[in-house]
């Protein structure tokens, strides 16, 4: 199961602290919004130190290991595949979108079974393990 534990906190903190989906800071018009399936640039930065620590703190605490190799990748992945920064699968006029700063729950599900898909592939079958100390 430790194997597996950076997948699946990975996958339910990037649900959870995508952009626009539950909340976003800052928002478009107000410090904080809910349920705006907006986004911006300054809200995925945000949202990725979030992430960043939240997901540290969990997995070092569940591996008790220096192991910063699924935290890296993790990191890395939440900000490319934020749904709306780079793009968004499906988009909401076409299947695909480039640079909308705009989400939905069907975007964030696509990206979050291709977030699972590519984290698994790196931390499980190629193993990437970044040591420190």
């Amino acid at each position: 199961m430790a194997d597996w534990a950076p997948i699946l906190i990975g996958v339910i903190l990037f649900i959870i602290l995508s952009p626009g989906l539950i909340f976003q800071i800052p928002g478009n018009s107000r410090h904080v919004e809910f349920g705006s399936f907006m986004t911006n640039g300054k809200a995925v930065f945000i949202h990725t130190i979030i992430f960043f620590g939240v997901f540290t703190i969990l997995i070092l605490a569940v591996e008790m290991a220096a192991d910063w190799g699924p935290v890296v990748v993790a990191v890395m992945l939440f900000v490319l595949l934020s749904p709306g920064l780079l793009v968004q699968i499906p988009g909401r006029s076409r299947v695909v979108e480039f640079g909308t700063f705009g989400t939905s729950g069907i975007a964030i599900l696509v990206h979050t079974i291709i977030f699972f898909g590519v984290l698994t592939i790196f931390v499980i079958a190629i193993g990437i393990h970044i040591h420190s100390g």
